[in-house]
């Protein structure tokens, strides 16, 4: 069973749910209870439909989970694999759609198992907040901090560590702060909760009863902080943080260019085919910044100087915008003819660096395939995909100091840094300054498949000869 039958309509959801959206995933080590948490958060907050419900509850009888208590099996909820559900474990990203009366979220349940490290990746790559899962009993493992380090990396806004299973060890008080502790340790090691980096907050809970997800708890009482939803609710998203730092950016998805031929439903509601005979417009998602009808804007093409234009419309729709931000998708209208295709970026003029063809960068390596010096790889960098060579590997990362030890390969899971020389020159942004535009995917050039998440690092400003043709 796939994992997006637990997905209800997007269209239907956005439509009744006029609160803001924020995005948070789960992460942890195996059996820690994220699928439970994710299922008590849908419960509690009354997210399930009674005929789901239902047949969770039909489910967990059968199975004889909850004993003579007739609980149910709250990971069912998400854990939507039949392997996931033979093994009680979770294997892949499941995505849930929930809201209160103060927000709308998109959940992403990640797996624990080492070898899933990658889902986690891609769970925490979009999210606001991630929520990271340590059961009280064991306190903070490796996987624990190969978790706070892929975070730290990633940028992502709030770390929340939620302690698990404090039931299991009688509300201990003393349990919880000695684990609190080492997370705050950890995090001082990693940088997060200074210069910017997320910040990093600490809530006892149990998943299994309840305990601090939604309500605060008796049973707690020497906690006197926010429940998990409480901080969910009132959490700022990284839209909101960062729209005011970051300068424009718009990677191009599509030309549009109708010459007077509409979809016959855009005529017979109203469009005239003629007035769009001349139409030019560039479609995609503005993924940093604000943009209004009126800026001057730069093109930016590879191998080619910046040419700058103005925007002389914005639409969205099927009516015109004075203005628009990220995360929106729009339609830019420019004011010359200049040659724009799909994988060109148009940016604020003045605030994009020269193209560089050399990359320097940390990768979570993702692949079973080893990463080697000399290596041909591709990198997807927004719409744009090049060739590229891997020069070299300069080290990895120790989890257990977070130094970096030297290496010229990079395995599964392993968080590394390597320079790469591109075929053709990018608009590469340091990813501390740039979230989205400093991220790029590297792809095996043979099968597609995704090697590794790269984020872009400064460089020192090594341009060397052309031995290194692709």
């Amino acid at each position: 069973m796939s994992t997006e039958t637990f997905l209800p309509d997007p269209d239907l959801v956005s439509a009744a749910l006029p609160t803001t959206l924020f995005r948070f995933a789960t992460a942890g080590s195996v059996d820690d209870g994220k699928s439970t948490l994710v299922g008590r958060l849908l419960h509690d907050s009354k997210a399930i439909l009674a005929d789901q419900l239902d047949a969770v509850a039909r489910t967990s009888a059968d199975r004889g989970f909850g004993g003579d208590k007739g609980g149910i099996d709250l990971a069912l909820l998400t854990d939507g694999l039949r392997a996931e559900r033979e093994q009680g474990i979770t294997i892949d990203v499941a995505y849930r759609y929930f809201a209160t009366d103060r927000r709308s979220f998109i959940l992403a349940d990640c797996p624990g198992h080492v070898q899933y490290t990658k889902n986690t990746v891609t769970g925490a790559s979009t999210a606001d907040a991630v929520v990271v899962l340590i059961d009280a009993r064991k306190g903070v493992l490796e996987q624990t901090r190969r978790h706070l380090s892929v975070l730290q990396l990633l940028r992502v806004a709030h770390v929340i560590v939620a302690v698990n299973k404090i039931d299991l060890v009688d509300f201990s008080e003393d349990v919880f702060r000695a684990i609190e502790a080492d997370v705050q340790q950890v995090g001082r090691e990693l940088g997060l909760g200074s210069d910017g980096v997320a910040d990093l907050r600490v809530i006892p809970v149990s998943a299994l009863d309840g305990d601090n997800v939604v309500d605060a708890s008796r049973r707690t009482p020497w906690y006197t902080g926010p429940a998990l939803l409480e901080v969910l609710e009132t959490l700022p998203a990284a839209d909101e943080l960062e729209s005011h730092l970051e300068s424009f950016r718009f990677p191009v998805q599509l030309v549009i260019r109708p010459q007077g031929a509409l979809a016959p439903d855009a005529i017979a509601g109203g469009l005239d085919a003629e007035a769009y005979r001349d139409y030019r417009a560039y479609a995609g998602q503005i993924t940093e910044g604000s943009v209004k009808v009126g800026d001057q804007v730069s093109i930016l093409t590879p191998g080619q100087a910046p040419r700058t234009t103005t925007v002389t419309g914005i639409d969205f729709a099927g009516s015109e915008l004075a203005e628009a931000a990220a995360p929106q998708s729009v339609a830019l209208r420019l004011a010359d003819e200049f040659d724009v295709a799909r994988g060109d970026t148009i940016a604020a003029a003045g605030t994009v660096r020269e193209a560089s063809a050399d990359l320097y960068a940390a990768l979570c390596w993702l692949s079973p395939k080893p990463l080697r010096e000399g290596a041909k790889v591709l990198v997807k960098h927004g719409t744009r995909t090049v060739q590229a060579l891997v020069r070299n590997v300069t080290g990895k990362v120790d989890l257990a100091s977070f130094g970096l030890e030297p290496t010229s390969t990079l395995e599964l899971n392993d968080i590394g840094h390597a320079q790469l020389r591109l075929s053709a020159p990018l608009p590469l942004e340091n990813y501390l300054h740039h979230r989205r535009t400093g991220a790029f995917l590297v792809i095996d050039p043979l099968d597609g498949n995704t090697l590794a998440a790269g984020l872009v690092k400064d460089h020192p400003g090594d341009h060397e000869d052309e031995r290194y043709a692709i």
